[in-house]
């Protein structure tokens, strides 16, 4: 594997399994990024408080504080990125995960050949983001039609059983044939199936 000739992104890994962290680890020092590795939301505030990584891969269950009560100190005390790893893709738990503010989901165990690209895209977003804060433009609208883009990523994702790479190009193929701009497709993505979940309430009701 070709390692990266940009400088190194600092990427913090928070989970309990020592065998997922020992894999992501392995990848992501081998592609040339900067890891860290914790096994508690506790550890991991600590580490940010010292020095902010580019980006935190969050378990969503571990002992203790989860990862979205870490994802929400986050979010309301600093300005890591993060994403959320999760032995699930249930479609609550990504939704939710999406309005906690992540830039991206993955699903244990780890698919290897998805890891990079996704953390990639997750690196990319996060750049985005810091970059629309330092120009003074819009961020709620711009943060809200990525959240968007990314709450349908992560519904097609938990439906298809898909990667995030798979689902996005999916979506953004959609996106193409219809003519419109991939938010807009993401927004009716998600209005449809809003309307579903109000008729199965119904039909459950019955």
């Amino acid at each position: 594997m070709t390692e990266k000739t940009s400088p190194k992104s600092r990427i913090l890994l928070v989970d309990d399994d020592q065998v997922t962290l020992a894999l992501i680890n392995g990848l992501l020092t081998r592609a040339g990024y900067d890891v860290v590795q914790v096994k508690s939301a506790e550890d991991a505030l600590h580490i940010i408080s010292v020095q902010e990584p580019d980006l935190a891969l969050l378990d969503i269950n571990m002992p203790g504080m989860s990862g979205l009560d870490l994802a929400s100190r986050l979010k309301e005390e600093t300005t890591v990125a993060f994403m959320f790893l999760s032995a699930t893709a249930d479609e609550d738990i990504v939704r939710q995960a999406v309005e906690y503010g992540a830039v991206g989901y993955l699903v244990k165990p780890v698919n290897t050949a998805n890891l990079l690209p996704t953390i990639e895209a997750c690196l990319a977003r996060a750049e985005e983001i810091r970059e629309l804060r330092k120009t003074g433009v819009n961020l709620t609208s711009a943060l809200a039609s990525g959240r968007e883009t990314s709450m349908a990523v992560g519904l097609l994702m938990a439906k298809f059983q898909s990667d995030r790479h798979t689902a996005f190009e999916a979506l953004r193929s959609h996106a193409r044939s219809r003519r419109k701009p991939v938010n807009i497709i993401a927004s009716e993505l998600l209005q449809a199936e809003e309307t579903i979940n109000q008729f199965r309430q119904l039909f459950s009701a019955k």
